[in-house]
């Protein structure tokens, strides 16, 4: 019990702080472009910078002889340059905050790195610090790349597919000599590229050195790996999607404005939310997992309640009020202060189950603290006692204002 006192007190403390930085990030319109446009320049700025120390100006004569179809192939150069244009490309896939991309950038920042770390490069020091501060700043930003669209998982699946083709074209062209018969051009290594990658293999072309074999499984593992990869990253967002419309309810949900979102499966959180509809209100249910029994036509969001997140997405940055009524006092403190943090005019309801913890929620600060069950006790000690029950005592130990909330409203 003390430990989550503790620790209510620290975010209690840091709470100001975190409401003048979000009104900060909102005045200039944070939630636009940071950090995923800043993240994006910052990768593909990586990803010029990579590509220019390993070609630098050997790039205009590698273009030429690549599309002449006899480029200068060497084992140092396909490296650096499948790194550089993958992260060129995850840079698009930041910029839509894709999950997806977040990871490849991650292993695309991790792996150049490791390359600047144990290569020979020119300015390879100052590579390896860049690269390991964006790795860094990638980590730290992880919680802003929540989306798994269509789109992004589609240019993950071509960005794949496309560095294997390079992976294996070049690399069967390098190694043409030790080929049966050998490879001499570019589109005979497409060919033998695309021919294993599918494992047809029509044995016209075949590795003939022990390299050249080993050279061929990797192509044949990474082959099936990225297409079954690339299979699943593009259908996963479509079956999720669907599967969340359905627990959800997004097909045909109510517009979240101005809305009441109601936290909880208790006893309390269901008559409140009967209640509410029965009023003609817009309730919004959020729960912990999707109830045994059919929610019918109810507008349910299934999450951790005390998630930024699932709390954004059920709009509690948009509602009238957000009443947390769950069994754990310290849970609903917590649900408070998310609140708080996602900003907006919502006010916050916060139910005690336990006396022992009404002022330790109330030091959370929620608009109204409501706490019927330590009313039941009280009501009965007075009953038994013969002691007068007044109407305003009911109200006032039903409905107990924080010491925060506003002056003049009602309960």
């Amino acid at each position: 019990m003390a430990g989550w006192q503790q620790r209510l007190l620290l975010v209690g403390g840091l709470q100001r702080l975190r409401i003048a930085a979000q009104r900060l990030h909102r005045l200039v319109r944070g939630p636009l472009w940071f950090p995923h446009l800043p993240l994006a320049l910052a990768l593909g700025l990586g990803g010029v910078w990579l590509l220019q120390v390993d070609l630098g100006a050997r790039w205009q004569p590698f273009l030429q002889d690549l599309l002449a179809g006899q480029p200068q192939i060497t084992p140092s150069l396909l490296p650096p340059l499948l790194i550089g244009s993958g992260m060129l490309t995850m840079a698009l896939g930041l910029l839509l905050r894709s999950r997806v991309a977040w990871v490849m950038a991650l292993l695309l920042a991790a792996t150049a790195a490791v390359s600047m770390l144990f290569g020979t490069h020119r300015n390879g020091h100052l590579l390896l610090g860049y690269f390991v501060l964006l790795l860094v700043l990638l980590s730290a930003a992880w919680r802003q790349f929540d989306h798994a669209s269509i789109a992004a998982s589609t240019l993950f699946a071509l960005t794949s597919v496309v560095m294997l083709v390079l992976y294996a074209t070049f690399g069967n062209y390098y190694l043409g000599a030790q080929f049966k018969p050998p490879i001499t051009d570019l589109v005979s290594a497409l060919y033998f590229a695309m021919v294993t990658m599918t494992t047809v293999g029509y044995g016209d072309i075949a590795p003939a050195t022990s390299e050249a074999r080993l050279f061929t499984v990797s192509v044949i593992v990474l082959g099936v790996a990225v297409f079954a990869t690339s299979l699943t990253a593009v259908i996963a967002p479509m079956v999720g999607n669907s599967l969340q419309r359905i627990v959800n309810r997004k097909g045909g949900r109510m517009k979240r404005e101005h809305h009441f979102v109601v936290i909880g499966n208790t006893p309390l959180a269901v008559n409140t939310w009967r209640e509410l509809v029965r009023r003609g209100q817009n309730v919004t249910r959020l729960l912990r997992q999707v109830p045994v029994e059919e929610p019918g036509e109810v507008d349910l969001v299934v999450g951790d309640p005390g998630s930024v997140e699932v709390l954004r997405e059920a709009g509690a940055h948009q509602a009238s009020a957000v009443m947390a009524m769950l069994d754990d006092d310290s849970e609903n403190a917590f649900v408070v202060l998310a609140v708080r943090e996602l900003g907006g005019s919502a006010r916050t309801v916060a139910a005690v189950n336990d006396a022992a913890h009404l002022a330790r929620v109330k030091l959370v600060q929620p608009d109204v603290v409501i706490a019927p069950q330590i009313l039941g006790g009280e009501l009965a000690a007075m009953l038994v006692c013969g002691e007068e029950v007044k109407a305003d005592f009911v109200m006032q130990r039903v409905f107990q204002k924080s010491a925060a909330a506003p002056q003049g409203e009602g309960a």
